[in-house]
């Protein structure tokens, strides 16, 4: 068995293709390199975004449940996408189907039931949620 037959033919043009890219991306790199500007205004430093200039440390310190908020969201969101495309297929899987995704939309309020009992969904400060607390017991006293 030699090399001819192991090889398929059909992977040169790939090959190819692959070192030309290669060659192609290292030639602009190095033509920009050699024809770019080089400049330094005592404004080549400084951090520019949304054309405001900015202010203070960039090392600002965020509350955990902005990142708590942002991954429930995710995590909802991306159920969501789930429920839509059972919708469009809500014919072809038939009460099987139906089944299992009421099984799963069950499970999610199932997760978001756990999650407003815990707390995790109020934004208020400790104080706010002490005194949301003695509402809450004084009406059911």
């Amino acid at each position: 068995m030699n090399l001819s037959e192991v090889s398929n033919p059909a992977l040169w043009p790939l090959a190819v293709f692959f070192i030309l890219v290669v060659l192609l991306v290292m030639s602009i790199i190095a033509v920009s390199s050699v024809l770019g500007q080089r400049h330094r205004g005592r404004t080549t430093d400084e951090i520019f975004e949304c054309g405001l200039i900015s202010t203070g440390s960039a090392r600002v310190r965020f509350a955990a449940k902005f990142y708590l908020m942002a991954m429930f969201f995710v995590i909802f969101d991306l159920e969501s996408v789930f429920i839509f495309v059972w919708s469009v297929g809500v014919h072809e899987l038939g009460w099987s189907g139906y089944l299992e995704v009421s099984v799963f939309i069950g499970i999610l309020l199932a997760a978001l039931f756990y999650l407003w009992r815990v707390g995790a969904l109020e934004w208020g400060t400790l104080k706010q949620k002490k005194d949301a607390q003695k509402i809450r017991r004084k009406r059911h006293v």
